[in-house]
């Protein structure tokens, strides 16, 4: 017979109840367990915002935001668990985490005896154990992977994910480093502020920035924002260290489950260090990386999963001597600190570099690099990390046993599918081919259908002609295709004066320097006729412009890619960055191709074209060192109104480059260009800046002390003293110098032609005594009066014609002329 309760043991019961699980949403008690087993089972915070639980498929404990992890315990993969897991908040105060099947202890916070009373996962995410009220213990102290907003990142704190591990240093840096030891991300702040920090911080706050705190510190630094900074009132951003080893910032709506990456560290993905496994190649499929191997001398470590690297067929230890050098075109072996401070590079040819590899027991692979440098990198067995791309300018090596088997084409590494089957070479090259005569076919046959048929489709057939970008029209890009070729702007250059410049690979395959333009306000038309102008502009001593992107407010210029990048790095730069110093002959020969290059956008081309900004940074140098002067026409950019070679309003030159009339707002002519050119052409003898001081010129701007100097007829102190351990043109060097000073005359109508300037610097014009700077004159520097004489110079007359007058009543007219 069933025994009826009272109601009032019922609601006892109901009470106690009610009150056991508001207990369970605050405080934890010791004796409270979490099973595997039961995936419904959790204990939350108050606001119901965060939970801690195992996750559905019960391989790890973790507090979750609606779903997604933020702390695991153990980290990962260290506190992997299986289906039997259980998490005991034992009397001891302790939490461990225990594998049923095994009864071993994956995980436990080691606060046994602490006095711990209680536990609570508060709003904020953070779990804590206490003593009373006095914490004991917290996630937010014992760090995985995530950084969450409240919570301080200090220098005694690294989140770790697998191999990768993110650390804020005393410098304020911010570090990604593969296996403790190879640092492949450096946030460099303390090349950018000149501080000691006492106890720096580091926190990302709720409307998405990642900021740097100090007690130094007037206001924090903030090193990144997110992309939807300060949007949404209901947005959790956190930092995460993800296992592919980049570092993230994400955005989660509340309640949706989502996460949205609004930040990223290291942009191109290659670039993380092991991010393929050792001897993996890491390239891209469009957007996306990928993993595979350097040749067919190699297997996958792990079939279902590239990223595990790769293994030799045949170990270099059973080659008895039979080994070779496999070459991979466009591919490099990435090499960060510390191996960048060991002895593993050296500056030599590309055969050497292979050489060097393949006599060398410890040597596994090389990379030679083709920019300049002749940099080689010697890796060693320890572990190699590959990137492919067709725009890197090097090539490496990679020690098999013989016979070598044929490497995969560039665009192929990683190709190999998931489930581990491959295709095979002879396929590959048929299936290309074959693809390519399908496509060209079927472009064919909808240009001259859509041609026939409709009469005014001649614009939309252009698009889908076969871009040769060789005709001189312009190529219009649209701005999806912009962020297609650079890869979401991931390579940056360098910074210009109208933006900032990346590497991109265009649909033809060719490499180009990608330009943003910024700052420009004319209308799409005129934009468009400037282009125009720009595009139709061909020199050998121009860098040549491709096409352009107007679409919206994105405006791009796209150039040829200049191997050997610009003029400043091999003239101002350290001799261990730049790899070599360029001789005298290289420096002429320069200044004359520049010069060349100036005087045909004055004189020659359709559209005359003051440049506006001649320096170093904007004279390029291809492969043989040959000069490119480039962002010519962009001064049309911001000037619209002003006619041909009149006058601009404007410039944006660098202040020791730009002429004395541009910052006293006077009319800004092509004398302008020959006043910065004239400068530049000092800094290619001297190997100085003008704007550089020093003890050795008397603290005296260059261009002034050169002068004196000059009149001293002490040459050899003007002249870059790396250049005299060689042999010089002295009469070159002569030419040179002289024309400097008469490019730089104060008063514009005194400055040559640069049709006149090409003349003089090849001999064909003699140069006259150029007159004294203003400030010389102001200073009465002593020994001014000199004569040609004082100076050892050979002179050779090579055609006969008409000299400047050293009278001071013809310099303008004959100058000018």
């Amino acid at each position: 017979m069933e025994v009826m309760k009272p109601p009032s043991a019922c609601l006892f019961l109901f009470i106690s109840l009610l009150f056991t699980t508001n207990i369970l949403a605050a405080d934890i008690l010791p004796g409270a367990t979490l099973s595997a087993s039961n995936p419904n089972q959790s204990w939350s915070s108050p606001n119901n915002t965060f939970s801690l639980s195992f996750t559905t498929n019960a391989q790890f404990l973790a507090i979750t935001y609606h779903g997604i992890p933020i702390w695991k315990a153990g980290g990962d993969p260290g506190g992997a668990t299986d289906s039997t897991a259980t998490l005991h908040f034992l009397p001891n105060g302790n939490l461990q985490l225990l594998n049923g099947s095994t009864n071993s202890v994956v995980w436990q916070s080691n606060t046994a005896g602490l006095g711990v009373t209680s536990a609570i996962l508060d709003d904020s995410g953070n779990f804590i154990l206490k003593n009373g009220t006095v914490p004991v213990w917290s996630t937010f102290n014992d760090l995985t992977d995530t950084l969450l907003p409240t919570q301080n990142f200090t220098v005694k704190h690294i989140l770790r994910s697998g191999s990768y591990s993110f650390r804020l240093l005393s410098s304020g840096n911010l570090t990604l480093t593969w296996n403790d030891s190879i640092v492949y991300y450096n946030s460099l702040l303390n090349l950018s502020m000149n501080t000691n920090f006492t106890s720096p911080s580091l926190s990302i706050q709720s409307i998405g920035t990642l900021s740097l705190f100090d007690s130094i510190l007037s206001s924090p630094v903030i090193m990144a924002y997110s992309s939807d900074y300060a949007e949404g009132s209901d947005v959790l951003r956190f930092v995460k260290l993800d296992s592919d080893g980049n570092l993230r910032i994400y955005s989660s709506a509340r309640g949706s489950g989502t996460q949205i990456v609004r930040w990223v560290a290291v942009r191109d993905q290659c670039q993380v260090f092991g991010y393929c496994g050792n001897m993996g190649i890491c390239s891209y499929n469009d957007s996306n990386p990928i993993c595979g191997c350097p040749s067919e001398n190699f297997d996958r470590v792990d079939p279902e999963d590239s990223r595990k690297g790769c293994k030799r067929k045949v170990e270099i230890s059973s080659c008895s001597g039979r080994e070779t050098m496999l070459q991979l075109d466009h591919v490099k072996f990435l090499t960060y600190p510390p191996e960048v401070a060991s002895q593993v590079f050296l500056y030599i040819s590309m055969s050497a570099c292979r050489f060097n590899c393949l006599a060398g027991g410890s040597c596994v692979a090389s990379t030679s690099f083709s920019d300049g440098t002749n940099m080689c990198y010697l890796k060693l067995p320890d572990f190699v990390s590959g990137y492919q791309s067709p725009a890197l300018p090097s090539t490496s090596y990679i020690k098999v046993c013989s016979p070598g088997m044929l490497n995969p084409s560039a665009s192929s590494i990683g190709i190999e599918k998931d489930n581990g089957w491959k295709l095979s070479g002879r396929i590959l090259p048929i299936a290309v081919i074959g693809t390519i005569l399908g496509v060209v076919v079927l472009q064919g046959g909808l240009w001259w259908w859509c041609r026939r048929n409709n009469p005014t489709f001649g614009g939309f057939s252009a698009r889908y002609e076969p871009l040769e970008y060789a005709s001189g029209a312009p190529v219009q890009f649209s701005y999806k295709e912009i962020q297609r070729a650079t890869k979401g702007f991931c390579d940056k250059l360098g910074e210009g004066g109208h933006g900032a410049v990346y590497r991109g690979i265009l649909p033809n395959g060719n490499v180009a320097a990608v330009k943003q333009l910024e700052d420009i306000e004319l209308g799409e038309k005129n934009f468009k006729l400037v282009i125009a102008t720009i595009i139709s502009t061909h020199h050998l001593n121009l860098v040549r412009v491709i096409g352009f992107c107007s679409e919206r407010h994105h405006r791009f210029l796209v150039y040829e890619l200049v191997k050997n990048g610009s003029l400043y790095n091999f003239i101002f730069m350290s001799n261990e960055w730049a790899g070599k110093v360029l001789n005298w002959q290289y420096r002429f020969n320069i200044a004359l191709g520049t010069a060349r290059g100036i005087a045909y956008l004055h004189e020659e081309c359709r559209d005359c074209i003051i440049h506006g900004s001649i320096k170093p940074e904007n004279i390029l140098l291809d492969e043989n060192y040959n000069a490119k002067v480039s962002d010519f026409g962009l001064a049309k950019l911001t000037n619209p109104n002003d006619d041909k070679c009149g006058t601009l309003r404007s410039v944006r030159g660098t202040r020791e480059h730009v002429a004395p009339e541009c910052p006293a707002d006077l009319p800004i002519t092509s004398k302008s260009d020959v006043y910065s050119y004239g400068m530049v052409l000092l800094e290619i003898v001297s190997g100085r800046r003008n704007s550089e001081v020093s003890a050795q010129a008397n603290w005296e701007k260059l261009s002034l002390w050169a002068y004196q100097e000059y009149q001293k007829g002490n040459l050899e102190a003007i002249v870059d003293q790396r250049l005299l351990r060689h042999e010089l043109d002295m009469e070159q060097v002569m030419r040179s110098i002289r024309l400097s000073f008469w490019c730089t005359q104060e008063q514009s109508s005194e400055r040559p032609m640069m049709g006149k300037v090409v003349q003089m610097l090849e001999g064909i014009i003699e140069i006259d005594e150029p007159p004294a700077p203003k400030a010389a004159l102001e200073r009465s520097v002593s020994g001014s009066s000199r004569t040609s004489s004082n100076v050892n110079v050979l002179s050779t007359s090579r055609v006969s014609a008409p000299a400047f007058s050293s009278s001071s009543s013809s310099h303008a007219n004959r100058a000018s002329s």
